[in-house]
C-alpha cells in the first residue's frame, strides 16, 4: 500500500509542473459581431463561431484561452499593447492591417452586402450614387475599403459610423439611416432573429477571416494555424457551421 501511494504522490508531483507549463493566452473579440463573436445575453459570457473554435483548438494544442470583449476600433493596438494575444474574431486579413500584425492562414470567407428595409427600394446602385446617410461599423474593412472607393469615385453618401453592425441595422429599421453596409453574416443573423431587413445586393470582393497576432509570436502562430488545420478536418467544424451559419 505504501508503494502505491509512493508512486500516485510521485505522478501527481510529477504533473503538476506540466500542467503549469501550459501557456495561457487572451483572445480579445467584438462583444456585438453575431454570428462569429459576441457576449450571450443569457450567460453574459463571450459566445460565438470563433469563441467556440478557438476554445476547441486550445484544447487540442494545449493551452488555455480566455476571451476579452473589446471596442473594435481599438483592438489592434491593445493588440500590440499587450493587452490581448490574438483577435479570433471575424477579422478581416488585409494589407494595411498586416503591416503591423500577423495574421493566421484564412479560415473563412464572407462577402459584404447593402442592408435595407424590407420596404425599401433602394437598389446598391442607388445607395451609391444618392445623398443618403449610409451606416458602417468604425474600425471595420468595409468602411475602410468604401471610404477609399468613396473618395476616388466621387459618391455623394454621407457615412454614418457604428460601434457594431447590429447598433447600424437598428438605426436602418428606425429610420435613422436609409442603408447599411456590412459582411453578410451579421446581416444574415439579423434577418434569421426576425429583424424587418433585407440583403440588398453585395458589393466589392470577399472578405478572408483570419487570427491577428503580435508579429513576434511566433509559437502562438504555429499552434494557431495547425489548430485550424485540424479543426476543418474534425467533425465538430460541421457542427460549429451548423449551430452559428445553418449550414
Amino acid at each position: 500500500m505504501k508503494k502505491i501511494l509512493l508512486f500516485l504522490a510521485c505522478t501527481l508531483f510529477l504533473a503538476l509542473p506540466a500542467q503549469s507549463q501550459a501557456k495561457s493566452y487572451i483572445n480579445g473579440i467584438d462583444p456585438n459581431y453575431p454570428p462569429f463573436a459576441y457576449v450571450d445575453e443569457k450567460t453574459g459570457q463571450p459566445a460565438g463561431f470563433d469563441v467556440d473554435a478557438m476554445n476547441w483548438i486550445a484544447q487540442k494544442m494545449g493551452f488555455t484561452v480566455s476571451h476579452k470583449p473589446m471596442a473594435w476600433d481599438g483592438i489592434i493596438p491593445a493588440l500590440n499593447a499587450g493587452e490581448i494575444d490574438m483577435i479570433c474574431s471575424g477579422m478581416s486579413i488585409t494589407e494595411e492591417r498586416a503591416k503591423v500584425v500577423q495574421f493566421s492562414k484564412p479560415y473563412w470567407q464572407v462577402w459584404r452586402v447593402f442592408v435595407t428595409k424590407n420596404d425599401s427600394k433602394l437598389t446598391p446602385k442607388e445607395i451609391l450614387s444618392t445623398k443618403i446617410q449610409l451606416g458602417v461599423q468604425r474600425g471595420t474593412s468595409e468602411a475602410a475599403a468604401l471610404k477609399k472607393e468613396q473618395k476616388e469615385k466621387g459618391y455623394p453618401f454621407t457615412f454614418r459610423y457604428y460601434d457594431s453592425a447590429p447598433l447600424a441595422i437598428e438605426d436602418v429599421l428606425n429610420g435613422r439611416i436609409e442603408a447599411a453596409f456590412m459582411d453578410e453574416l451579421p446581416a444574415n443573423d439579423a434577418i434569421a432573429k426576425g429583424r424587418k431587413v433585407k440583403k440588398v445586393g453585395t458589393h466589392g470582393d470577399p472578405d478572408n477571416f483570419g487570427v491577428a497576432m503580435r508579429k513576434d509570436a511566433e509559437e502562438l502562430h504555429k499552434l494557431v494555424n495547425q489548430g485550424f488545420q485540424e479543426l476543418m478536418h474534425d467533425p465538430y467544424w460541421k457542427e460549429l457551421q451548423k449551430k452559428y451559419m445553418n449550414q
